[in-house]
């Protein structure tokens, strides 16, 4: 196909200036690979999601109980809404793995021996159903099976009922309600120390004296069917049988999680590449209103030869159009590449049959049009006032600056400065708005270096934090059922037990208004020493003497403030209804809590000094001791251990934030380049004949680089710390932007991360210097002196 005059000069352009094409394709490929690589992601998982919650039949209620008989399950079948329902016993049993000193927590599911679950199937990953002749056969979950290497025909030891059983594994199996394991009570995975298993109905009801009855119920609706009275029909049933308080899907633990993931994944997706396209935009109409201005007596010819503004406009708009096309083709491909690394990731926490990576067309025309549109704006205003300048006053060269002597030069400074640097000084006052955009250029990409950063020194902050402040215990102990205050003095006998701090957790369904959330409300001591209250500040908060402490999400998800009053059904017990007053909030990193002193506490629910755990503190060498005692105790529920959880958070965070950091990283130092190499090559295609001009007077290399990259350097250094200050301010829009009710992040900007934001941004601009010097270098003085008649 043969060109145009106007076409084959395009392509002309950019050809000499492909040095910053391409480094402004790259910026716009940077913000395109991240949109890419987070929404295809986001999109992959919910597809995924969505397909395995069909499949297996996911339900859409879930509710707990004491014991509940077995013909109360035909009026849970009658409830209005109810289109199925699916009774089983679950219980919660101390395991005692092969190889494995400290004991491990397991979750016992009944499933029927023959046929299948009617909802929340269980996916059979490897290994056969279990035999309905064989009572101690199970399936186990897959993160447990491959964090000790079980295979089918392997077995574990569990401690049910008070009595030790070995468990033949028979099957390796996944399910929708464990896509996420994390044990109860802890906010990272721990797949070493908890695991899921699937017992035979009749078998599992015989070691927990459940025979003719179930203690856990699922539910799936009727399309349109309200959740909340299917809910609340569901309590009045099971009330009279020690009712925990049904949920919804939306506050099913697993459930939840993911979800708030897919938030998460989805806001980063959105928010972080708009910024980075954003910066594109600018750094496009800056090259662009820039090399117009160089192209005045071209434009004034082409339009002296009859080419209208229109067809002049869309000449130079594809100038940006054509950048922004090979930057969204190389961000593309470079984000789908990112987006199957970054599956794997979540193919290690999230337990899925399948989870592939795809990237959807909708995506990928998003990432292009996106991009392409994001171009066009950015060169709009620049193309504009270029094309309105009428032919006359085009050919003629623009009026000279107006010389005179600076701010700067006045003083006692202006004396001691030499001519070179009194060149730079001069340049940057004659042309503000040239200086300040290049300023503003680089002051962004510090900026988004700094938010990058921000996300290692959160996540040091946060493991610091939890670790340090918040749970300061070795070891937290859960009972079966509350115990009496008399345990403490057992505990405080066992083999290294150096300090023992009583817990008591009561699980209640939190009314404000129309709005509830079933929450555990937490009794602690009037100064706890062990596991404390710690806000986002790092300020230790006590308990009040009387009424509730709320975590600032709950009390934001309730829309309730300090001094009203709410209303908790307790969910355990008589299941008394109670009033408080709500005393404070306190903003926190993780979930939805509920703090009272103990003693108010006891008083509220009208009980003596029972607990449900217990904080220890004990001596190292007499773990091994400690850990055999713990297994042979058939009240304990759970031990957690504060030093495993590290382990799990720091490896959790190393493979996942730090992976993702990086790429965040990486890409703000593309920008950080972008931004000052077109600074830089800009200036040397402005000043290139006053360049020249100094080295035919006999300046030499040295000095004329001095005073091309001198000017450079000086806006770099003025850009530091205003980028930081911008970094501030976006690093705390996008950290709000993606809290959610799981977790949130502290923003945190350190003196290293400043450090080495500075760092990165000078070596970009060093690089840059380096490539435009070469430039320079090669500068043919007497093609630049070549006047233009």
């Amino acid at each position: 196909m043969r060109l145009n005059a106007l076409n084959r000069k395009l392509l002309r352009d950019l050809l000499a200036m492909k040095g910053q094409a391409l480094a402004i394709a790259l910026v716009i490929a940077s913000g395109v690979a991240m949109f890419v690589m987070y929404l295809s992601n986001f999109e992959s998982l919910r597809r995924t999601q969505q397909a395995f919650y069909e499949r297996q039949r996911f339900a859409d209620v879930f509710a707990s109980a004491k014991r509940v008989p077995q013909r109360v399950a035909e009026r849970l079948a009658e409830i209005p809404g109810v289109s199925a329902m699916d009774t089983r016993v679950v219980a919660d049993v101390t395991l005692d793995v092969p190889g494995m000193e400290v004991p491990a927590r397991g979750r016992l599911i009944s499933i029927p021996a023959t046929g299948r679950p009617m909802l929340n199937d269980v996916y059979l990953r490897r290994g056969r159903w279990i035999d309905p002749s064989r009572p101690d056969e199970v399936l186990v979950g897959e993160a447990f099976a491959n964090a000790h290497a079980f295979e089918p025909g392997n077995s574990v030891a569990a401690i049910i009922n008070g009595r030790r059983r070995a468990l033949q594994i028979v099957g390796i199996a996944l399910s929708p309600e464990y896509i996420y394991v994390i044990p109860p009570g802890e906010i990272i995975p721990d797949d070493r120390r908890f695991g899921v298993l699937w017992m035979e109905q009749k078998a599992l009801a015989g070691a927990f004296n459940m025979e003719g009855g179930f203690n856990d119920v699922a539910v799936k609706l009727m399309p349109g069917a309200s959740s909340e009275e299917v809910i609340a029909d569901i309590d009045r049933v099971l009330a009279p049988y020690g009712g925990l308080g049904a949920i919804p899907r939306a506050q099913q633990f697993s459930h939840w999680t993911i979800d708030s993931e897919l938030t998460q994944l989805q806001n980063f997706g959105l928010l972080v590449p708009a910024l980075f396209l954003c910066v594109a935009a600018f750094i496009l109409n800056v090259a662009l209103t820039r090399a117009l201005s160089l192209q005045r007596p071209q434009i004034a010819a082409l339009k002296a030869l009859g080419y209208t503004n229109t067809e002049l406009a869309w000449h130079y708009l594809k100038w940006a159009l054509l950048i922004a096309a090979l930057g969204a083709g190389l961000g593309t491909a470079g984000g789908a590449w990112l987006g199957r690394a970054m599956i794997q990731l979540y193919n290690q926490y999230f337990r899925f049959p399948v989870l592939d990576y795809r990237l959807s067309m909708m995506v990928t025309a998003i990432a292009v049009l996106g991009s392409l549109g994001t171009a066009a704006l950015g060169a709009l205003s620049s193309v504009r006032r270029a094309v309105r300048i009428p032919p006359a006053e085009a050919m003629r060269p623009e009026p000279p600056a107006r010389y005179r002597v600076g701010v700067l030069e006045r003083g006692p400074l202006g004396r001691r400065i030499g001519c070179t640097t009194r060149m730079i000084l001069r340049n940057v006052g004659r042309q503000p708005l040239r200086a300040a955009a290049s300023l503003t250029g680089i002051a962004l990409a510090t900026a988004i270096l700094v938010v990058g950063l921000c996300m290692i020194d959160a996540m040091d902050v946060l493991k610091e934090m939890q670790f340090s402040f918040i749970q300061r215990q070795d070891i937290t102990l859960t009972f079966v059922e509350p115990v009496s205050a008399r345990a403490l003095y057992e505990l405080r006998s066992f083999p290294g037990v150096q300090y023992v701090e009583p817990m008591r957790a009561v699980p209640v369904r939190l009314h404000y208004g129309h709005r509830s959330r079933n929450v555990a409300v937490l009794g602690l001591p009037a100064v706890p020493a062990l596991n404390r209250i710690v806000d986002r500040s790092g300020r230790v908060v006590l308990p009040p003497p009387d009424g509730l402490l709320l975590s600032k999400t709950l009390a934001d998800a309730l829309q309730v403030t300090p001094g009203e009053q709410v209303r908790l059904e307790v969910l355990e017990g008589s299941r008394p209804v109670r009033e408080a007053v709500v005393m404070g909030l306190v903003d926190e990193f993780f979930g939805l809590s509920v703090y009272m002193e103990q003693g108010a506490l006891h008083r509220l629910l009208h009980e003596g000094e029972s607990l449900s755990g217990a904080y220890l503190q004990v001596d190292p060498a007499e773990l091994p001791r400690l850990y055999r005692r713990f297994k042979a105790t058939p009240a304990l529920a759970g031990v957690s251990l504060t030093l495993d959880a590290l382990h799990s958070f720091e490896r959790t965070m190393a493979e996942n934030m730090g992976i993702m950091t990086t790429i965040n990283v990486v890409f703000a130092g593309i920008i950080a380049f972008g931004v000052v190499y077109n600074a830089a090559r800009i200036s040397l295609s402005e000043r290139s004949r006053e360049l020249a001009s100094l080295r035919v007077l006999g300046y030499t290399r040295a000095e004329i680089s001095y005073i091309l990259l001198g000017e450079l350097a000086l806006l770099t250094l003025a850009a530091l710390p205003l980028g930081v200050g911008l970094g501030v301010l976006m690093g705390k829009g996008i950290f709000a932007a993606v809290e959610s009710e799981v977790y949130r992040f502290p923003f945190v900007i350190t003196l290293q991360g400043v450090a080495l934001s500075a760092l990165t941004v000078t070596a970009a601009a060093a690089f840059s210097g380096l490539v435009v010097r070469r430039k320079l270098d090669r500068l043919d003085l007497v093609a630049v002196l070549k006047t233009w008649e």
